[in-house]
């Protein structure tokens, strides 16, 4: 068989980039079928797995809960009822909200920040922090400043925002 008999396959889908060459249809078809049932599915399961934040989806979520002004960012709810965790949580997911929306520069707070807007002393406000640092769920990324994980931010959808909507707004 001629080189200009052959088929030539390129197969490009995110990281997966296969190029085969087969001499007939129905080898072609083979070798493709293989490239399918062996790498793509797998970026497939890879993908559910992967957690990712719908940014559209987390602001509506959060309507009349928080909102964004020239001077930052504001929680509109009476801190009485949010527990210590809850309130620091919501003030870490308004600054990523806000960071990723451009209405804040930056979506990390440092302990005075979350202290100042908790109103609770350094001692509170650290150990609540570290609870949910060990949770996962907010990670000190350097000396100072605090900013919500990934799967913090899916947890407060998911679990916390239901509660706390629940207990301040009735829904």
């Amino acid at each position: 068989m001629s080189e200009r008999d052959k088929i030539e396959v390129h197969v490009k889908y995110k990281d997966v980039d296969q190029t085969f060459t087969a001499a007939s249809a129905e080898e072609a078809w083979l070798l493709l079928d293989k490239v399918f049932h062996d790498f793509i599915p797998s970026y497939g399961i890879a993908n559910k797995l992967w957690l990712d934040v719908d940014v559209a989806a987390l602001a509506k979520e959060v309507e009349g809960i928080m909102a964004f002004s020239p001077e930052g960012s504001n929680l509109m709810l009476s801190k009485g009822k949010l527990t210590d965790n809850e309130t620091l949580m919501l003030w870490l997911v308004a600054g990523y909200l806000g960071c990723k929306l451009g209405k804040l520069g930056s979506d990390a707070l440092t302990k005075d920040e979350l202290q100042a807007k908790l109103g609770k002393s350094g001692k509170i406000t650290s150990t609540r922090l570290g609870e949910l640092i060990k949770n996962s769920m907010v990670a000190k990324i350097d000396e100072d400043k605090y900013r919500i994980t990934t799967f913090g931010v899916v947890q407060l959808q998911s679990d916390i925002l239901p509660k706390i909507k629940a207990k301040t707004i009735g829904v």
